[in-house]
């Protein structure tokens, strides 16, 4: 699972890592606790509007956690769909249509877990690589059907984060741990020109797990209340 994750990055960082070419909506302030339903900054291509048989453009936009398929009947389905399991991503109604056409990246510093202690009571774990991780996502975008046509607020965009079983390493923490995408592979995601599921099924199961540390953390940040740097910095246990 991936409940809380750390993205203190600027939009110019982004820009650069991930090769941005369009900047969409205004920047948002980093957080060191990013919880389900609030607004996150994501990386994802699409073909301009004005120009839909166009080259898909690169874009850094924001868009809430907590996905609303397009059929929902309203929007609170979001607050259950924060993960979506890879092993299943591609048969999923909830899912498949995203993976097909609308797979992004979630830019994050790390994430956090919870691991359940002997005598009692959960240690949070912050769990990082050496640079930004791009976590492979799903958007989707959800007409209020309340709204005119016309209206700015008409398409609401919301995301998941694909998840999978741990590795070694993290699995004495947690079960489950975030899909990591390899710089290499992170193109190859964000094309909108792949549509086959078979696809998009040998590009999940191509994706080698990550080398990730984990650090334990204050219990301050199971409060969502809770930001700052001093979120990720390391305790005694």
């Amino acid at each position: 699972m991936c409940g809380r994750y750390a993205n203190a990055r600027r939009d110019a960082d982004l820009i650069d890592a991930f090769d941005v070419t369009d900047v969409v909506g205004e920047e948002l302030p980093p957080s060191w606790n990013v919880a389900p339903t609030h607004d996150v900054r994501t990386v994802l291509e699409r073909a301009p509007r004005e120009e839909p048989d166009a080259a898909p453009e690169r874009q850094l936009r924001t868009v809430r956690w907590g996905l609303v398929p397009s059929w929902a009947k309203d929007v609170k389905i979001g607050s259950r769909l924060i993960n979506a399991r890879s092993e299943s991503v591609t048969e999923k109604p909830a899912f498949k249509k995203a993976a097909s056409r609308r797979r992004c990246v979630v830019a994050a510093d790390g994430y956090y877990e919870w691991e359940k202690l002997p005598g009692g009571g959960k240690q949070p774990y912050f769990l990082h690589g050496d640079g930004p991780l791009a976590f492979a996502g799903l958007y989707e975008l959800w007409p209020d059907p309340e709204l005119p046509d016309d209206h700015p607020d008409k398409w609401l965009w919301t995301m998941t984060i694909m998840t999978t079983t741990a590795t070694d390493t993290l699995g004495h923490i947690h079960d489950r741990s975030p899909v990591v995408l390899p710089r290499d592979m992170v193109s190859d995601w964000l094309d909108p020109r792949t549509t086959s599921l078979a696809d998009v099924r040998s590009m999940i199961d191509a994706m080698s797990p990550p080398e990730l540390e984990p650090r334990p953390v204050d219990r301050a940040v199971g409060n969502v209340d809770n930001d700052g740097p001093e979120l990720v910095e390391r305790v005694e246990t």
